[in-house]
């Protein structure tokens, strides 16, 4: 082999990096030194709820309504949000760890606008609903002991709307606010 040719493996050049590979080097350090302080940080909704409790039963909602089977709606809503978002499962009384029970204390529905007849054409609903949530000893599970959920809803006869569809509209709020009260506390 002639001196004067150099192999593509032996150069007389000290060990350098390309521009390229040190930019991916220090993209790959600032990964692992961000992922090391993510050790602990847990994906998926189990972690939001308590470990501790697996099963949930839902007594049927009270009303004081004098409208027939908002108690019920509002029940079946809750029970539908709690087995879709959470991973509690529904439990009959004698074998679940927790009980919802709630209470809706108040209905009012109110005109926010009329036309020249005084008809109304826009409505607004409001339910107001107290809730509880315990476990097996009593001992409450919520942040608060009983929680006042207050929600709205505004529909418009005149374009279609229904009582029934803002009413349903209200329930699933309601029951959406209930099961995010269930999440553990920050």
């Amino acid at each position: 082999m002639d001196p004067m040719v150099l192999s593509p493996l032996s150069t007389n050049q000290p060990n350098r990096l390309s521009l390229p590979a040190l930019g991916l080097s220090l993209v790959a350090t600032a990964a692992v030194v961000l992922l090391a302080g993510c050790r602990n940080y847990n994906l998926g909704n189990q972690y939001l709820y308590r470990s501790d409790i697996r099963t949930v039963h839902v007594a049927m909602f009270e009303s004081e309504s004098f409208r027939l089977f908002l108690g019920q709606r509002l029940t079946e809503s809750v029970v539908k949000q709690i087995e879709l978002n959470t991973p509690y499962t529904i439990g009959a009384p004698h074998v679940a760890d927790s009980f919802v029970r709630g209470k809706l204390v108040r209905e009012r529905k109110r005109p926010l606008s009329e036309d020249k007849y005084d008809d109304p054409n826009v409505l607004e609903i409001e339910y107001r609903v107290e809730v509880t949530w315990v476990d097996r000893a009593g001992v409450p599970l919520m942040p608060l002991q009983s929680i006042r959920i207050a929600r709205d809803a505004v529909f418009i006869p005149e374009a279609g709307q229904s009582m029934a569809t803002a009413q349903q509209q209200v329930i699933d709020r309601i029951a959406h606010q209930i099961v995010g009260q269930m999440e553990m506390p920050w």
